[in-house]
């Protein structure tokens, strides 16, 4: 039984975590090693290092179980971290549910989400480094906005390519990052050869994350100096996203509760697993073998639920090296939803490694019905969500629910990755009633299969 006599738990500082959790230890077995097309053989620390500063890479293919956060690196996370747990009980009244509802209120950060956790440690080990210039992409802006905050505190010139459908969606988002000192380009841009290529086949092109990445690893080619970033996927960045389900594990015990359920939505991977790692740590181990860990994915690009585990490229033009992973196919364009930082053809290699032992799970929700939930959630708890963190509210209102059903007791716990204050342009045209339900193209995902990467290990 919960002994939460408050609305919510706020750590100190000192609870801040001091390493970060490297779930890699824990896999039932290693990775399948990152492919080199260019040279056919499996991806050195060299090759990355072309593109990333070489702690970062030590990180990336670390199995060390934890690894330490840099004074640093804390200090700058005491701006807003610990973040708080908060229980939902406004919206267990008007769900009538017995299920306790917790979640973790990632908005609070400056930027508005959980990208801030890593982004002050990638710009860290760039500055740390020598570098003077970082690329990266942004889908709905969040991660563009971390790193331009961060980038800034480091005094390194940061360049964002933001998916053009966001950049539109969102015209705040690029102000903000602009506000920080970044230079900002809708993509596919005329700023990069990939991506006039593609404007030259469809000038009228949407983008997409992959697009993006192509460009922003062009632009680090092509300067000196310069380091490329990724918000997601890789595996040094969902582990420095686990300082969220640490803290959350720490409020839990204080609030006397244990999660039956842990639910966070799924782009690229990096906030599914910032959340749900250090619990999946205690599955692994046995001591809750009972734990479901759910990752809410959005129709218009399903990739754990409909995509394929193969090697693939994590951008559109084949710069990164193949991975294996949970895809659509990296050619694949999926329709421009609002929650743009979902817009991803694949999934983190360690996140798939997980669903394809059965540790995790993903379930697929639609996209009215993700904006339902959302204001919702506004209305009940009085927090405006990101359309991204949606997805989770949507799922966790859908087991709170099932729990009614069932006349079960359930504890539920979700990540809040983001605040919604620039998505309300996306909350208005759903309360006029112009949102639409997206579902992904099979066939345009058939077609991009058939450009996977031809990998022999």
């Amino acid at each position: 039984m919960s002994n939460l006599k408050n609305k919510k738990i706020i750590l100190s500082e000192q609870d801040i975590p001091k390493q970060w959790y490297n779930i890699q230890a824990d896999l039932p077995k290693p990775l399948e090693p990152a492919f080199n097309s260019r040279t056919g053989k499996i991806a050195t620390k060299d090759d990355l290092c072309q593109i990333f500063p070489e702690e970062i890479v030590n990180q990336e293919v670390s199995r060390e179980r934890w690894i330490d956060i840099p004074e640093e690196v804390r200090d700058i996370y005491k701006i807003w971290r610990p973040s708080p747990l908060v229980r939902a009980t406004n919206l267990e009244k008007f769900l009538d549910t017995p299920a306790k509802i917790y979640f973790k209120n990632e908005g609070v950060s400056p930027s508005g989400s959980h990208k801030s956790n890593s982004a002050v440690a990638q710009v860290y080990y760039n500055k740390k480094a020598g570098t003077k210039r970082i690329a990266t992409e942004t889908g709905a802006g969040q991660w563009g906005s971390a790193l331009a905050m961060a980038c800034k505190m480091f005094g390194i010139e940061c360049v964002v390519y933001m998916v053009k459908v966001s950049f539109q969606q969102k015209p705040y988002r690029k102000s903000l990052m602009q506000v920080y000192g970044a230079n900002v380009y809708a993509s596919p841009s005329t700023q990069t050869e990939a991506g006039r290529k593609i404007l030259e086949k469809d000038p009228n092109c949407s983008g997409s994350l992959g697009i993006a990445i192509s460009e922003a690893i062009e632009d680090v080619i092509t300067h000196e100096h310069a380091k490329y970033s990724l918000g997601s996927v890789l595996n040094h960045v969902a582990m420095h996203q686990t300082v969220i389900g640490l803290e959350a594990k720490k409020q839990m015990e204080i609030a006397g509760d244990y999660p039956d359920i842990v639910i966070a939505c799924l782009g690229g991977g990096s906030n599914f697993s910032g959340m749900a790692f250090p619990f999946i740590m205690d599955k692994i181990n046995g001591t809750h073998k009972n734990l479901r860990a759910i990752a809410a994915e959005p129709s218009a690009c399903p990739k754990l639920s409909k995509g394929v585990y193969a090697y693939d490229y994590g951008d559109l033009s084949g710069f990164t090296p193949a991975f294996k992973m949970y895809t659509l196919g990296h050619t694949f364009m999926p329709s421009a939803i609002h929650a743009g930082g979902l817009r991803y053809h694949g999934a983190s290699p360690l996140v798939s490694a997980i669903v394809k032992e059965k540790l995790a799970e993903s379930v697929v929700v639609k996209q009215r019905e993700v904006f339902e939930a959302a204001v919702t959630f506004a209305r009940c708890e009085g927090i405006l969500p990101a359309p991204e963190s949606s997805h989770a509210i949507r799922v966790a209102i859908d087991e709170a629910l099932k729990a009614k059903e069932e006349g079960k007791s359930k504890t539920i716990l979700f990540n809040l990755s983001g605040h919604g204050h620039f998505d309300l342009t996306a909350y208005e045209q759903y309360l006029s009633g112009q949102i639409q339900d997206c579902n992904y193209s099979e066939e345009e995902v058939q077609k991009a299969l058939k450009d996977l990467p031809k990998v022999n290990i």
